[in-house]
């Protein structure tokens, strides 16, 4: 693994997010709002005690917060093992499960052996690596170097079961017309 990934692993992803404002939404400086509701809280909860107990360190977070509302803060895990039961499932909540690897096909490998595809995430220095990975990955949208895929300009959804066809942007409006080809001999 390279040094720069190794630094923001340790030290400034938790830095970072050690400084997230959790609470409702509409709250000023608030930065992270509730889940949708109390069984997607308490499936990252489960989720992340169970990658805990696969051998991850929980770096920061980990733990609903004993207040009223579906909260979860920004968690980090970090070591963990390739065969954790997190790496299988689609999250949905504030987690971010660092897994090491020395090779970037170990990596896509990884990414890609899971039956879901919504969206992948990866952080490099070298972009023309970052976009070889990026089209290796069985996913609809890839994020480099950056937490946030969504934007109203550009389609939306996954692959495998994570979706079939796009909403956003020019490809979803095509998702609402019906082509028509007319072919005529005059």
């Amino acid at each position: 693994m390279s040094s720069d990934l190794a630094a923001i692993a340790s030290v400034e992803v938790p830095t970072r997010l050690a400084a997230v404002r959790l609470g409702p939404g509409l709250e000023d400086g608030v930065e992270l709002g509730p889940l949708v509701n109390a069984a997607t809280r308490d499936k990252v909860a489960r989720l992340v005690t169970s990658a805990a107990d696969d051998g991850g360190r929980v770096v920061l977070g980990g733990e609903a917060p004993r207040r009223p509302g579906y909260f979860y803060p920004a968690t980090v895990l970090d070591d963990v093992p390739a065969g954790a039961g997190i790496l299988h499932h689609e999250i949905f909540g504030p987690v971010a499960p660092i897994v090491r690897f020395a090779r970037a096909d170990e990596a896509i490998a990884l990414a890609n052996g899971t039956e879901y595809g919504l969206v992948s995430y990866l952080y490099s220095a070298d972009l023309r690596r970052a976009l070889q990975v990026a089209e290796a990955l069985e996913a609809g949208m890839v994020g480099i170097n950056r937490g946030v895929v969504s934007d109203p300009a550009a389609p939306f959804g996954g692959v495998k079961q994570s979706g079939i066809g796009r909403e956003g942007g020019h490809d979803g409006l095509l998702e609402f017309t019906e082509t028509k080809y007319v072919a005529v001999d005059w």
